[in-house]
């Protein structure tokens, strides 16, 4: 008799599971406030049996992926986004995305107008670097499994990436980058990239921009 009870415990327990894992499968990462949408008395203490169990991962507090979920480069962009909000993928993450660097990145890199930040899960580290909120902007949409998630332009990362590395500045340092500049040369709008120094308001950051220009015309 207790064998049975105890059977019929587990099953309704992963049964619990099942329906819960059903309701929000639509997410790649679903958070505290996704679980209250769809049970209002969700009782917390079943995350961590969850986790326990291995049916579930947390990735930071609060944010959790299905043990399940494919993990690959686009999936993580989206968990980046989504764990630490406002951000975008930039730096060397969308170097790497562009193909102007060799180097495989190891931590998924992008810019908020919240604090700096880093978060280190056993799925990836992902960090965040601070910009003023009104340098939000030049980033675009890519869609991946029904979701979007939002990838710096290809010249808008290299601005952020100047911006944040004041260090970067001459000849010997870009060489350091290793950047691909035949792929630069041949996607970049040079235009855009004007257009979207002018907003940083930067004399400092116009010279290493401008320095960076002449030296990939030359590469």
């Amino acid at each position: 008799m207790l064998k049975n009870t105890c059977f019929v415990n587990r099953l309704i327990a992963h049964m619990r599971f099942i329906n819960f894992e059903k309701k929000l499968k639509k997410f790649d990462i679903f958070n505290l406030n996704d679980i209250r949408k769809i049970e209002v008395k969700f009782d917390l203490r079943r995350l961590n049996e969850w986790m326990g169990k291995g049916y579930i991962r947390k990735i930071r507090r609060g944010h959790y992926i299905f043990s399940d979920l494919a993990i690959n480069e686009q999936a993580l962009f989206l968990i980046s986004n989504t764990i630490y909000s406002p951000s975008y993928i930039s730096l060397e993450m969308a170097f790497s995305f562009y193909g102007l660097i060799p180097e495989s990145v190891y931590e998924i890199t992008s810019v908020t107008s919240k604090k700096t930040n880093r978060f280190k899960s056993d799925i990836a580290v992902f960090t965040y670097k601070h910009i003023k909120p009104e340098l939000m902007f030049g980033y675009k949409l890519e869609n991946y499994n029904n979701r979007r998630y939002l990838m710096s332009e290809m010249e808008k990362a290299l601005l952020d990436y100047l911006y944040l590395m004041p260090g970067i500045k001459n000849k010997k340092d870009f060489e350091g980058l290793r950047f691909n500049a035949a792929e630069f040369k041949a996607k970049a709008d040079m235009d855009k990239l004007k257009r979207y120094l002018h907003t940083f308001h930067c004399k400092a950051l116009s010279a290493r921009v401008n320095a960076f220009v002449e030296y990939i015309k030359d590469a």
